[in-house]
């Protein structure tokens, strides 16, 4: 958590006090069930889950440790923090020895003293876990300011000064109670709560303060409208004075100005205790509200008949581009020069939008859209501002944004570029495929007010340090901002950031671009910043070469005798129906769209969620609706107009595993084989309880005397991708530009889908009775397994080009592989097929040097290239990783 971070949301519905489905699932030990309303809370927007198992049915102990456990192994869960939940310590304390990384116990108090509040909170400082502390002592839990305040500060105190706590890791918890109850004496507690919030931050240096959000309302359940209004109000006001968290359903929170004004006047009087009588006149709106969220919005054209200033806004903030051009004109006449429609309505409006995103109140498909709208108005005006010679009108900064060298991913590039243009930066893209040399200079020649490097397949890791140390050596001065799919905080603090003597910013997504852009061009915040940064990135690199000495891992040749063992005797291989290669040409559209996963689809757009569900969602249903009815416009002009020529290529040959390699046998002539290199895993199996797994083990070795199969694809949505978008790009939307990128990858990530449930039925046919679901093809729940050179089991690269040779690829798909190896067109997808019903997928990790001086050897290619395509796998520190 930082100075910047946004209110951090506590899912409790992992809590069997709190959800009864999910108590009803953990007492029939359904945990599989119960594992999807964990991840179900982490997609909705949960940024920790609360698990508690207290009940009187329940061995709470035994279903913490049971349901940690299982958490630990799910990714998409675990990859928020955990907040253990107990009212009995035994049941915290099995929690936390499960727990990975760095957890949150709620809760302890004061309320039986000193002693058992020192010996636990010594435990829990030797778990590193940090602590919720809630108002309680002796006599009992704290309702007024002054109580709250006196226990949280005893409470400080003894966590700082004799147990030795970090401050940091205290999160107090001042006690929310139900307020319009009728009770005159309650009618106080939320400003109360409120009022400890901002004293609690004043005296307590680094304290955080959590809560439970949902009691405050507690006197109106039943009726869902007031309440999430009454959540709403509440935390607008708790969060500015000092609120850092809380347990809320974020997925039924109503953003705070979009509540009915009569409504919120009067929860607003009950939240805020400003009237006597706030309660009833509340209790005489609230039957109007319940069961229908407010009154219905109704479409009309009412703003048409606005000033046209006031319409310019109007259509910026809601995205419409319909009358945009007219209204621009008619501003045009009213203003003394062009110039000034730009920098007043304009930008008024884009400042508005600005806002609501950086408040969390627009999503990015709307904000895209906004940018549409002012990008035309802009077009429009462009020739008579140049008429008069204007120049330049102010920004808040120039940004210069690339796609490294070797890569062609620029979807994510080009969203964060539409958000910062939204905020008044002027951003200079220079595309894909960008040298390091003409990003340097283009930067020097613009004078830019920093560099944005983008990436998506893991050499670009190796290009963006490179960057960096030219940067360095041609003494430039500017902020480097790193983004994209493979990157992350760690790899930007390790590898790039020791590169440039300057600031060097990771930036997750479009949504934190803004907001690390203002602060570096900031006079009075970026020094501050700049130095923060600096101190955080050394201290999680040290952090990461501490804990890479600490891990054990296997010699080369130890992991070799751990290899998975599979049962070859018994095993007999399915000889393909249609050997050698099988090419498909302008696949049928139709039939793609019914393979269709679209919540990777939403992802683009920074909505998250299941799909259908997503559709439905409280907070970001709207815009997601409205997101996918303009797919689906889209996607039928795509097929019935066939915009998009889908081609594949597939090929199953005689396959033997070799040590470590894959020999491959294209053609029945004795040709000479063809060779597949693949790594292993070397991280240390105590007991050698789980295999050291490479991809080879999945095919027969050649002393079973068995020929195995080895399959392979390329598959393609098309050129015509790229070229649409262009043209669109061209025409100043790029909310459609990125839609139909977006559903091009769709079509190609469906078309492999459809390829590998084709070569199992029909090609090879060692699956020909499958009959699955959509839903299961998506959850792999398929024989076989379909990995990709670039990808966790397989991260080398350089093993397209082979691929790429047994295919004829280039010829047969017209997809062609960049220096970087690299796919483009970029709507396409490539990769190996496994038929053996025990191949799993899995992630190689970190490897020795060993095991690269060996792979280096097999491949026939020089140790210094091999540690530059593996270095983000390396568990050493190759010098020089360049020359």
């Amino acid at each position: 958590m930082t100075q910047i971070s946004r209110f951090i949301n506590i899912g409790e519905r992992t809590n069997v006090a709190g959800s009864i489905k999910f108590k009803k699932l953990i007492v029939e030990e359904n945990y599989e069930a119960a594992l999807d309303v964990a991840r179900e809370q982490v997609e909705n927007g949960a940024q920790i889950i609360d698990i508690n198992m207290d009940d009187a049915m329940l061995d709470a102990e035994t279903a913490m440790v049971n349901f940690v456990n299982l958490v630990a192994a799910e990714p998409d869960i675990a990859r928020v923090p955990i907040m253990i939940d107990s009212s009995k310590w035994n049941v915290i304390e099995a929690g936390l020895k499960c727990l990975q990384g760095k957890g949150i116990v709620n809760s302890i108090s004061l309320k039986e003293g000193d002693e058992p509040f020192i010996r636990q909170a010594n435990l829990l400082r030797r778990y590193g876990a940090a602590v919720v502390v809630m108002a309680f002592d002796e006599k009992g839990q704290a309702d007024t300011v002054k109580r709250k305040i006196d226990i949280c500060e005893r409470s400080y105190r003894v966590l700082v000064d004799k147990v030795g706590f970090p401050p940091e890791d205290i999160i107090f918890d001042p006690n929310i109670f139900a307020i319009a109850t009728g009770i005159e004496e309650h009618d106080n507690y939320a400003v109360d709560f409120i009022e400890a919030c901002k004293l609690i931050k004043e005296r307590l240096p680094y304290a955080k303060i959590s809560g439970g959000v949902s009691n405050v309302s507690f006197s109106f359940r039943g009726n869902n409208p007031v309440r999430e209004a009454m959540h709403s109000v509440f935390l607008y006001h708790a969060v500015r004075a000092g609120m850092d968290m809380g347990i809320v359903n974020a997925g039924q929170l109503v953003v705070y100005e979009e509540i009915p004004a009569d409504l919120r006047e009067r929860v607003e009087d009950v939240i805020l205790n400003r009237r006597s009588d706030a309660t009833d006149r509340l209790l005489e709106v609230a039957d109007k509200y319940k069961g229908t969220g407010g009154p219905e919005k109704k479409v009309d054209q009412e703003w048409r008949k606005k000033p046209v200033n006031e319409r310019l806004a109007h259509a910026l903030v809601n995205g419409i581009a319909e009358f945009v051009e007219e209204d621009t004109e008619e501003a045009r006449q009213q203003a003394d020069k062009p110039l000034h429609v730009i920098e007043g309505p304009l930008m008024d409006g884009m400042n508005v939008v600005g806002d609501l995103f950086g408040a969390g109140k627009m999503f990015l498909p709307q904000v895209v859209k906004s940018a549409r709208v002012m990008k035309k108005a802009v077009a429009y005006l462009i020739p008579y501002i140049e008429e008069e010679k204007q120049g330049k009108r102010e920004t808040n900064g120039k940004i210069l944004l690339a796609t490294v060298k070797g890569d062609v991913h620029d979807i994510g590039k080009n969203i964060v570029g539409v958000v910062l243009q939204c905020n008044n930066f002027e951003v200079l893209d220079l595309g894909v495929m960008v040298p390091t040399q003409k990003i340097i200079e283009t930067a020097k020649a613009e004078n830019v007010d920093m560099i944005g490097l983008s990436g998506l397949i893991t050499p670009s890791l190796e290009e963006m340090t490179y960057v960096a140390a030219e940067m360095e050596r041609e003494g430039l001065n500017i902020p480097l901002l790193i983004g994209g799919a493979t990157t992350s905080k760690v790899h930007t603090a390790v590898k790039i950031a020791p590169n440039y003597n300057k600031a060097v910013v990771y930036v997750i997504d479009a949504s934190r671009a803004v907001g690390v852009a203002s602060n570096l061009v900031s006079e009075t915040r970026r020094d501050v910043f700049v130095k923060e940064l600096h101190d955080e990135y050394v201290a999680m690199a040290e952090r990461h070469a501490a804990q890479q000495l600490q891990k054990k891992r296997f010699a080369l040749d130890a992991a070799r005798a751990n290899k998975a063992q599979l049962d070859w005797e018994n095993y007999t291989p399915v000889a393909p129906v249609k050997p050698g290669l099988t090419v498909f040409e302008n696949f049928d559209l139709a039939e793609l769209v019914k393979r269709f996963d679209w919540k990777p689809f939403f992802e683009t757009w920074e909505l998250h969620g299941r799909f259908p569900a997503i559709l439905d969602d409280e907070v970001v249903g709207e815009t997601a609706r409205n997101l996918f009815a303009d797919a689906q416009a889209m996607l039928k002009r795509i097929v019935d107009e066939k915009w998009f020529t889908p081609r594949a290529v597939v090929g199953i040959w005689p396959a033997n595993g070799v040590g470590d390699d894959i020999e491959i046998t294209p053609a029945p002539d004795g040709n000479e084989p063809v060779v597949i290199h693949t790594l292993r895993q070397q991280m240390f199996r105590e007991n050698n309880k789980r295999p050291n797994r490479a991809l080879a083990d999945y095919i027969a070795p050649r002393e079973s005397g068995k020929i195995d199969y080895i399959g392979a694809f390329v598959v393609t949505a098309g050129p015509e991708v790229e070229t649409i978008a262009k043209g669109l790009e061209a025409e100043n939307d790029d909310y459609n530009a990125i839609l139909v990128k977006a559903l091009g990858d769709r079509f190609a990530e469906a078309f492999s889908e459809t390829m590998h449930e084709k070569v199992r039925r029909e090609l090879w046919g060692y699956a020909r009775d499958e009959d699955l679901a959509n839903e299961d093809l998506i959850g792999e729940k398929y024989q076989g397994i379909r990995p990709a050179p670039g990808y966790p089991a397989c991260p080398d690269h350089t093993e397209k080009g082979t691929l790429w040779q047994l295919l004829n690829a280039e010829k047969l798909t017209g997809v062609s592989l960049t220096e970087s190896y690299a796919m483009t067109p970029t709507a396409s997808v490539s990769g190996f097929y496994f038929a053996n019903p025990d191949a799993k997928y899995f992630g190689l990790g970190k490897i020795e040097r060993d095991q690269v001086e060996d792979y280096a050897k097999r491949k026939g290619m020089d140790l210094a290239v091999a540690e530059r395509w593996l270095a983000p796998n390396l568990n050493y520190d190759p010098r020089p990783l360049r020359g």
